[in-house]
């Protein structure tokens, strides 16, 4: 009965929530323990999803719907349908085998925890330079997937897609951010470092014929911030927080605009940051 046991946990930890991800299907939770392999954790789990397979098909492209029922998150795509209580911490996932539809499951989950703990997503790449987390935002075709490629040997990739941004809160003590590694990869296909690091700057990348710095007016920043955060919930409260945190975050982090010429001695540029006055 133990090994049974054993072969239906499969806890995914990120950004320091672990999730218990349960199946009766050996095939899919071998194709899980795979995809997530570095962020695998013998962690308590916080929260819980239970799998219901349905046949296999491809992943779609519609947009995803979220809504409440009662006390209910809804999350409806063509490839997955899943309902999640907040409350209880459980929810239960119909999709097709394809687990590119569980990465969205995770990402739009993430996204809500996130929401009400201080910290969201953001359409960003990220690294640890020297111990301290750059993150890379911008349009797509900006340059973030470019960047990561640049990167020297000595820096730890967190993601080229969607960036984690924690927020650490100490009662008597400043607000601080992590970006934490996730498993969720983009051009590169590649996961990111299962660690963590202070964020150190925000830059908004642009690609010209120099690598440049230049700060953001408040105004500036914070609507490129929010331009940039996924959120799927049209839910009053939770937009008004999401909201306050990037007031927050833009007030403590340095937030940058980045001109980068396409080589590899933009990460010497980077190395040199040493901040700009936040935005109070």
């Amino acid at each position: 009965m133990a090994s049974v046991l054993q072969t239906q946990r499969c806890v995914v930890e990120i950004g320091g929530i672990p999730i218990w991800l349960r199946t009766d299907d050996e095939q899919f939770l071998h194709t899980l323990r795979q995809r997530y392999g570095g962020f695998l954790s013998s962690s308590r789990p916080e929260f819980e999803l239970e799998f219901d397979l349905s046949s296999a098909g491809p992943v779609s492209d519609d947009d995803v719907r979220l809504r409440r029922d009662g006390a209910d998150w809804v999350l409806e795509r063509g490839d997955f349908q899943a309902r999640w209580n907040p409350l209880s911490g459980r929810g239960r996932v119909r999709q097709n085998p394809n687990p590119y539809a569980l990465d969205s499951v995770l990402r739009i989950l993430h996204s809500l925890i996130l929401a009400e703990r201080g910290g969201f997503l953001l359409h960003a790449a990220s690294a640890i330079c020297d111990g301290k987390a750059y993150l890379f935002s911008g349009v797509s075709g900006a340059g973030k997937t470019t960047l990561t490629r640049l990167a020297p040997p000595d820096i730890t990739l967190l993601t080229d897609e969607i960036s984690y941004i924690r927020g650490l809160k100490n009662p008597g003590h400043a607000s601080d951010y992590q970006a934490c590694g996730t498993p969720f990869c983009g051009e590169l296909a590649k996961a990111g470092e299962n660690c963590a690091a202070p964020v150190s700057a925000l830059f908004f990348l642009e690609q010209g014929p120099e690598n440049r710095v230049d700060e953001l007016s408040p105004s500036d920043a914070m609507r490129r911030l929010m331009r940039n955060i996924l959120f799927f919930a049209e839910d009053p409260a939770l937009v008004e927080k999401i909201l306050a945190t990037a007031c927050d975050f833009v007030s403590r982090v340095p937030t940058c605009r980045l001109m980068f010429y396409p080589d590899a001695r933009v990460w010497d540029r980077i190395r040199q940051f040493e901040g700009v006055p936040v935005h109070v």
